[in-house]
Parts: C-alpha cells; sequence; structure tokens
C-alpha cells in the first residue's frame, strides 16, 4: 500500500510538474508555475497592506515626488497587466525595496543613499518590477510545492527502512534541494530581474550605465558591513557577478535606450 502511495505521488509530482510549466516572455525561460496569476495578485495586495500598517511610511515631499515620478516612468513600460499601482516610501534603514504582484511598489528610505539619483533609482525599481513581471514569487512557491510532493513520496517509500536510513535520506534531500535547486535557482531569479530590469530602465529613458554604478555603490556598502557569506549559500549572484554580468547586457539594453525629456 505505501509502496502505491509512493508512486501516487511522484506521478502527482510530475503531472505538476508538467502542467504548471509557463515561459517568461522577456527571457524566454521555462518556469513552474502553479498559481493562478489573480491568487498571485490577491496575496501581493493582501500583503502590501499589512506592510503599510506595520512599516512608518515617509512622507517628505522631495522624496516621495521623486519615487512617483521615476515609479511611473518605469510602470509604463512593464508588462503587468491588471496592475493597480502603487508607490510608497517605507521609513526604515534597510537598503531594499520590493515589488508585490498588482504592482505594488515600496522603497526603503535606508537604500535612497546608494541610489543617489532617479537613474539610480530606476535600476532598483526596474529589479523590482522585473520580479513581479517574471512571477518570481508564486515560482518560488510553486518549486517549494513541487519539492514537498517529492518529499512525500520520498518518505513514503522509505516507510518501511531503518529509521536511521529515513532520518539520513530526508535530511540528505533537504540539504540537496536546498543547496543544489532553492539557493541557485534564486541566484538565477535576481540575475534575470537585474536583466530585465536593465531594459526597463532604458525604455523609461533612463541611462542603463547607471545600474553599473548603482551596484558599485551598493557592493561598497555590502563591503563596510561585512557581508561575507559563502557563494553557495547566497540568495543572492555575488556583487561582482552582477556587476559584470550587467557590463555583458548593456548593448541590448543601450539598443532600447532614448533619453527622455526633462521633467520638472
Amino acid at each position: 500500500m505505501r509502496k502505491k502511495l509512493a508512486r501516487l505521488l511522484l506521478l502527482a509530482a510530475s503531472a505538476t510538474l508538467i502542467t504548471g510549466c509557463a515561459t517568461v516572455g522577456e527571457t524566454g525561460r521555462r518556469q513552474l508555475i502553479l498559481l493562478s496569476q489573480g491568487e498571485e495578485m490577491a496575496l501581493g495586495l493582501s500583503s502590501f497592506e499589512k506592510i503599510k500598517k506595520e512599516t512608518p511610511i515617509n512622507r517628505d515631499p522631495k522624496i516621495n515626488a521623486m519615487v512617483q515620478r521615476v515609479g511611473k516612468r518605469i510602470a509604463a513600460v512593464a508588462d503587468l497587466p491588471g496592475a493597480q499601482w502603487e508607490f510608497v516610501v517605507f521609513e526604515s534603514p534597510e537598503a531594499n525595496a520590493f515589488c508585490l504582484p498588482g504592482g505594488k511598489i515600496g522603497v526603503y528610505t535606508g537604500i535612497l543613499p546608494i541610489t543617489q539619483n532617479d537613474a539610480g533609482l530606476a535600476a532598483v525599481m526596474g529589479h523590482e518590477v522585473a520580479h513581479a513581471y517574471a512571477r518570481h514569487g508564486a515560482e518560488r512557491v510553486s518549486e517549494a510545492m513541487g519539492i514537498q510532493l517529492v518529499g512525500q513520496a520520498l518518505g513514503a517509500s522509505l516507510s518501511h527502512a531503518d529509521p536511521r536510513v529515513q532520518a539520513t535520506a530526508m535530511a540528505a534531500y533537504g540539504l540537496g534541494a536546498t543547496l543544489g535547486r532553492e539557493l541557485p535557482h534564486s541566484r538565477a531569479q535576481e540575475s534575470e530581474a537585474d536583466r530585465i530590469g536593465l531594459r526597463y530602465m532604458a525604455r523609461a529613458g533612463y541611462d542603463p550605465e547607471e545600474a553599473v554604478r548603482f551596484w558599485e555603490r551598493f557592493a561598497a556598502h555590502n563591503a563596510q558591513r561585512g557581508g561575507d557569506t559563502p557563494w553557495f549559500l547566497r540568495t543572492h549572484p555575488l556583487d561582482q557577478t552582477r556587476i559584470q554580468q550587467l557590463k555583458n547586457w548593456m548593448p541590448e539594453a543601450k539598443a532600447q535606450y532614448q533619453p527622455a525629456k526633462a521633467t520638472p
């Protein structure tokens, strides 16, 4: 009975992986998506409302005007159907930003000294909007669901084995899934968002060369904080790796770059 259950679970996992295949339009990469866009957007909208309730919002007119200005230009070139665009500046020392499904963008004040200007901010916001466009959040949830299914099948197939063998096999599977799939995939998503975001800022009229300058400043910021996580445990590519990748992608971004007219 347990062997039959294991086979059924493996079949279910295989069917799930096959039927959930999708493609990232900008890069052509195949991906596993098990959530509908409606489900994903609903999660994004509810999460953003929760963040707004729990995190102080910055009210500085100059800062907010800049974020609104850059955000609207990036949104205008991003292919995010049904997006309800909203740009909010949060008071936090964290050097970060995010874009949730549904077009909800949050920028932490801690990243503004590193962005320094509109183009630097465009590099950040383009990257975050690219995550939403490529449905990276839904992809991670879907991948976790697939890994869980396979893990359940493995557990069922080992139900009669020695408990020590079971424990060793499950621990090895968990470590292998993390180091061999989840973290490399996370780094691949970050690189993909860098590439798409570079195109977005160029299409929006921002010099894509500024993306390299921003990431050089961000690398210096990380170095000051003593960031020394081994590469294989990182969710993001090494700073120097992503800087070199951006330089490699620069010709395709420049081909789409038209300087925007100055706005008041």
